[in-house]
């Protein structure tokens, strides 16, 4: 057992966390800071928690960061959303994955808003559209930088590696679908660690990094699992039933007093049914949701899916939040006596709250018991191949998210087994291009934050499109 003192131990003997000393108001102060920073889809968002809660706070250790980062990719929904809400849970009990948790979407949901009237009231404006081209250039260098963020701490040795470019060229050549990508990188992880193979164990490999990583023992929260983080099942029961009730009994109510084909209804059991499968992290929700919203109940076109999904990169919080947009024009489209921009408003509202509230359930629910298998070295291994996977999963979408940012046009090449967009060189946008470059330098050498460079594109976009006007 290990040596501690009497006053770190339980009765039963077991090793207690000791008081981690970080005040709770202080705990609000920086989720807010991350939420209002969380631009650039899931990858950039990991990595801004990341910088601040390990390598700047120093409250959470790495192999703590990874372990928790690994279990919300496999939940279905959006994976920073869950990480935030597990890191605060960790951290403050429940009221602290709340807080977390909400404070993620907050900055997002208003944003989202907001602009989702400006969308259907005013349409294209001229320095709008100037705003936003500037800021998907930068977004694209943040999500590049995230991959490298996170690579260099996940990717140990060249197994984990070689995991990661399988991914790639899975899902880029082959069109592999990301479950399938999830299960086998889980299930080689899962082998070699019962093999006891260096590459998956959890101090393994020689890999690069950016300096010592900071270990869990060295961390405010330290390496030991808090009582409140102990499986215990009458208060999972509890917590299940007041989360399940929140969900899904105003889903009931609306179908019960509204009826099926009512878009209030339709939006709170397409969302309900959005937040149980869709597994793979957010780009794979936005592509159910796109299938169904635009195929299915026809609540917007491909066009419009596209302008919801730019509106989400750019702003802050989870890139999930573009479902707010489509519940919105879904119900702005179909009012009946209401007046249609407030219908719009309650059919976001409502779209947002059906896509959140499940997932404060899964974090609650399932993280007690992820903690308890953080020492067990063949889970620990899965894990580790889990998140390898996924950096190679990642980089296919930064370099998709780049085709359509850089190039004007892109072609969709088949070839027996080969599925995969390439671009025409023709096409390419020399000013998109600049704008990329000028964000990539301003991160990766000059170290520039992530706001000053996401302004200074916008800044420059706009001023880019004024110009054009003008001539």
């Amino acid at each position: 057992m290990t040596d501690l003192p009497a006053s770190r131990r339980d009765e039963a003997g077991s090793a207690r966390t000791p008081d981690h000393g970080i005040p709770f108001g202080e705990a609000i102060r920086v989720w807010a800071k991350i939420a209002c920073l969380s631009f650039g889809g899931p990858a950039g968002q990991i990595a801004v928690m990341h910088r601040i809660l390990v390598d700047e706070k120093r409250w959470i250790g790495e192999a703590r960061f990874l372990h928790a980062l690994n279990y919300c990719m496999l939940l279905p929904g959006p994976e920073a959303q869950q990480l935030a809400t597990y890191l605060g849970w960790l951290l403050h009990r429940t009221k602290g994955g709340l807080v977390a948790g909400a404070l993620f979407v907050l900055p997002g949901l208003v944003a989202i808003m907001a602009l989702s009237w400006v969308y259907v009231a005013f349409g294209n404006v001229g320095i709008v559209a100037g705003l936003f081209f500037g800021l998907k250039a930068a977004v694209l260098a943040i999500v590049l930088e995230a991959v490298n963020r996170i690579g260099r701490r996940a990717l140990r040795n060249r197994t984990m590696h070689a995991i990661a470019a399988a991914a790639f060229v899975a899902i880029f050549l082959f069109d592999v679908p990301f479950p399938a990508i999830i299960l086998a990188a889980g299930l080689i992880g899962y082998v070699g660690a019962r093999a006891e193979l260096a590459a998956f164990s959890g101090g393994g490999g020689h890999g690069p990094s950016n300096g010592p990583a900071l270990a869990d023992a060295d961390s405010a929260l330290g390496e030991a699992v808090p009582d409140h983080a102990r499986p215990n099942v009458a208060w999972a029961l509890r917590i299940s039933a007041v989360f399940l009730a929140l969900w899904l009994v105003p889903v009931a109510l609306l179908v019960l007093v509204f009826g099926t084909g009512n878009v209030f209804a339709d939006i709170a059991v397409f969302f309900s049914q959005m937040a149980v499968v869709t597994f793979g992290g957010a780009y794979a929700v936005l592509a159910y949701v796109a299938q169904q919203a635009v195929e299915h109940y026809g609540w917007l076109g491909p066009g419009e899916m596209l302008d919801g999904l730019g509106l989400a990169e750019t702003t802050p919080g989870p890139l999930i939040m573009v479902t707010q947009f489509v519940g919105f024009l879904a119900a702005f489209r179909d009012p009946g006596s209401m007046n249609p921009y407030l219908a719009g408003t309650l059919g976001g509202l409502l779209t947002t709250w059906v896509t959140f509230t499940p997932c404060f359930l899964w974090i609650f629910l399932g993280a007690p018991y992820i903690e308890r298998l953080r020492g067990n070295q063949a889970v620990s291994g899965a894990l580790a191949a889990i998140t390898a996977a996924v950096v190679g999963v990642i980089l296919n979408l930064g370099v998709w998210f780049g085709m359509h940012v850089l190039f004007r046009k892109v072609d969709e090449v088949q070839a027996g087994l080969l599925s995969l967009d390439v671009p025409i060189l023709s096409s390419v946008d020399p000013v998109a291009l600049l704008l990329f470059a000028a964000a990539t330098l301003a991160l990766f050498r000059l170290h520039i934050g992530i706001l000053p460079t996401l302004l200074g594109a916008a800044g420059a976009g706009a001023l880019w499109h004024l110009a054009g006007d003008l001539i």
